[in-house]
């Protein structure tokens, strides 16, 4: 039975979708472009001619599967409310209790990057994009007095290097941090950074 033709921007998703599930199931550095082209019965040269590497299809898979939840990200943070809500409902949501990311896939990419330039690339590119957002968010709720924060790019480091710690945690040893415990982390550190009282996080404000 043939298969469907395919635009070359179809074909490229299709197997950036497959390359995803198959290093969340044997991690970056067993998968193969077999294993890929496997998945969706198509030749390791079609595989080939859309990423050249194995390389280069691993860092475009990462690069695609955090697109969605950049968007989800941008859509939290571009609500019509405060900046204190915005950041609140971003932060528990980028928590390893919410719906951002495949956690296990995002730590494989981590322990990769260590050893491969291009994956390293991505990754730091993305964890950027990330901090940026948090950042003009904190900066904006600074300006409109709703909260105080001297140095909003550095808190927005240190609330997402505790949720990534966290998530590390929770993926690698199963019930180490409770959910409970783990969005209580997450509002007292939010607190924190932004001077106010944990109760204050759920005050109605403007």
């Amino acid at each position: 039975m043939s298969r469907v033709r395919l635009s070359v921007a179809e074909r490229r998703e299709e197997l950036l979708r497959a390359a995803v599930g198959q290093i969340e199931v044997r991690g970056v550095t067993a998968v193969r472009i077999a294993d890929v082209a496997s998945v969706l019965g198509v030749s390791n040269a079609l595989v080939l001619y859309h990423f050249s590497t194995k390389e280069k299809l691993v860092a475009e898979a990462f690069t695609y599967a955090a697109e969605d939840d950049l968007a989800h990200l941008r859509k939290l943070l571009g609500r019509r409310t405060t900046a204190l809500r915005r950041l609140r409902a971003a932060v528990r949501w980028y928590a390893p209790t919410g719906q951002a990311k495949g956690w296990r896939l995002w730590i494989e990419g981590w322990a990769a990057a260590l050893r491969e330039p291009a994956l390293r690339e991505v990754t730091r590119d993305l964890d950027r994009r990330w901090k940026a957002a948090i950042t003009e968010v904190i900066t904006e709720g600074v300006a409109a007095g709703e909260f105080q924060c001297p140095d909003p790019a550095t808190a927005a480091l240190r609330l997402t290097a505790l949720l990534d710690g966290l998530a590390v945690q929770t993926t690698a040893y199963e019930g180490a941090v409770s959910r409970t415990r783990t969005l209580e982390w997450a509002d007292e550190a939010l607190a924190r950074e932004l001077g106010l009282k944990r109760e204050e996080l759920t005050a109605t404000r403007g």
